[in-house]
């Protein structure tokens, strides 16, 4: 596994790397500075789908990156993918819904950072206390993102990985090994 770096590569380069391989192809544009990550179809007012992500932080970037590689083209013209969204506060059964809906993106998240040269820590996103300690959730991630390693990714998620790797040093090749359980950070394991 390469090494962690600390330093977090600019957000500007991110979008600028996205939006080249995906501005044109996908008629889709990663966007910085939202209060709250959303996707947004081409509509009226503007004639491009969007990835808005979270204030300037990479790791929104790369999560609503994922979700986004994930998403057929059906869903692709809906908000938010159509997806549902249950915010902090969750109940034991709404987490434990959020956990089986989110292992995928966060495995492919983990998949990037780590193309990237940076690190990754699962988001189970409620905070309130008592509903999950993490554990299902991480070995769940970890077992999709080496499933990805074993049998490859989605296409769209592939050319933006190797653009990663090219541009941030990580290793070409995916290794399952790189995604066991124990790399996780703060997986409650």
């Amino acid at each position: 596994m390469p090494d962690i770096r600390t330093p977090l590569p600019d957000c500007g380069r991110l979008v600028g790397l996205f939006d080249a391989l995906f501005a044109e192809a996908e008629n889709t544009r990663l966007v910085p500075g939202g209060r709250e990550p959303l996707y947004l179809p081409a509509d009226a007012d503007c004639r491009h789908h969007r990835i808005v992500f979270r204030d300037d932080f990479v790791a929104s970037a790369l999560h609503e990156v994922a979700h986004w590689c994930i998403a057929g083209a059906q869903r692709r013209l809906l908000v938010d993918f159509g997806y549902w969204y249950c915010p902090d506060g969750r109940d034991e059964k709404q987490q434990r819904a959020f956990e089986q809906s989110e292992a995928r993106p966060q495995a492919l998240e983990w998949i990037f950072s780590t193309s990237a040269r940076l690190g990754f820590r699962p988001s189970l996103d409620n905070l309130s206390e008592g509903a999950s300690d993490g554990s299902a959730f991480a070995v769940a991630i970890a077992r999709e993102a080496r499933l990805y390693c074993e049998r490859g990714l989605p296409s769209r998620a592939e050319r933006f990985r190797r653009a990663l790797v090219h541009e941030f040093g990580g290793a070409l090749e995916l290794n399952p090994a790189d995604y066991r359980l124990d790399r996780l950070r703060g997986n409650g394991a």
